[in-house]
């Protein structure tokens, strides 16, 4: 056996261990996601959530579960399942049933952020000569987009003299600092989403050519390109989180980005499977 096949041998058997890690971090951040939603949407919502709302209250939960199922779709697509067993039509149809579902809740969710990004544009101006007077248990503060505060006799001094921001319809106030924070982290949330949306779309595009042997030349180079784009625009949210030092949607961010470089790594090593078996008569596993 060559060296090269040694490293070969060693890099496959750490590739998918760590690979696998990666995905069992994303599920607990998923986790993560879910409690920072619950304990938001009890200012946010402080009158129930209810089906027609939940979208918003817990749009980063349904989006973070719904993307894990389509990340653990394309692993078995692009390296779990053969060419054979993706073309039998009960599993072609099921996975295609799966992915719909994801995809449409994924879409609401993308819809969820755009409220959000509404909601902190939808505010009026909010006098009080003395914000204190207000304390009444239910009133809070804006600290960021997904975090505040109940108004107490021992914080509200902290608002005194500021230019002060009522969100329409809800229990919060926010001062201009807080709420600009607020908005500039709603518009990287829509366009983090939508980053995201094009990255599967293109991904879909690719598995579906490469189940037809198409995925080559031209097509191959136009995939890369876009790809390319989305990608970087995902890393500049991510170093945007980073410096405003929201850790978890930093680390978040790298891992998902991690996660698909290893769905992209699993369609090259297809790629160069379906060269070599052109090149020897075989068909691909």
């Amino acid at each position: 056996m060559t060296v090269n096949n040694v490293d070969k041998k060693i890099w496959e058997k750490l590739f998918t261990p760590f690979k696998y890690t990666i995905y069992i971090f994303l599920i607990y951040n998923g986790y993560l996601f879910f409690i920072d939603d619950w304990a938001a949407s009890s200012q946010t919502f402080s009158h129930g959530v209810n089906f027609a709302n939940a979208i918003e209250a817990f749009t980063a939960s349904i989006d973070t579960f719904n993307w894990i199922i389509l990340l653990l779709m394309f692993e078995l697509e692009t390296w779990v399942l053969s060419d054979e067993v993706l073309e039998k039509k009960p599993l072609k149809w099921s996975l295609m049933a799966i992915r719909i579902i994801c995809y449409s809740l994924i879409i609401y969710a993308f819809y969820g952020y755009i409220a959000k990004l509404l909601l902190f544009y939808g505010v009026i101006s909010f006098n009080a000569e003395n914000i204190c007077n207000l304390v009444d248990g239910k009133l809070a503060m804006v600290v960021t987009m997904d975090e505040y505060v109940i108004l107490t006799a021992e914080n509200c001094m902290r608002l005194h003299g500021l230019e002060l921001f009522k969100i329409n319809g809800q229990n919060l106030i926010a001062d201009s600092a807080s709420l600009l924070t607020s908005q500039r982290r709603a518009w990287i949330d829509v366009v983090n989403s939508g980053a995201w949306l094009g990255v599967v779309v293109i991904l879909e595009v690719d598995v579906w050519f490469q189940i037809k042997g198409l995925l080559k030349g031209t097509l191959l180079r136009v995939s890369t390109i876009i790809k390319v784009i989305l990608y970087s625009a995902l890393i500049i949210c991510a170093f945007y989180w980073g410096i405003l030092g929201v850790i978890l949607d930093t680390w978040d961010a790298l891992l998902w980005i991690l996660a698909f470089v290893f769905i992209e790594l699993n369609l090259f090593k297809w790629q160069q499977e379906i060269l070599e078996a052109a090149s020897s008569g075989q068909p691909t596993s």
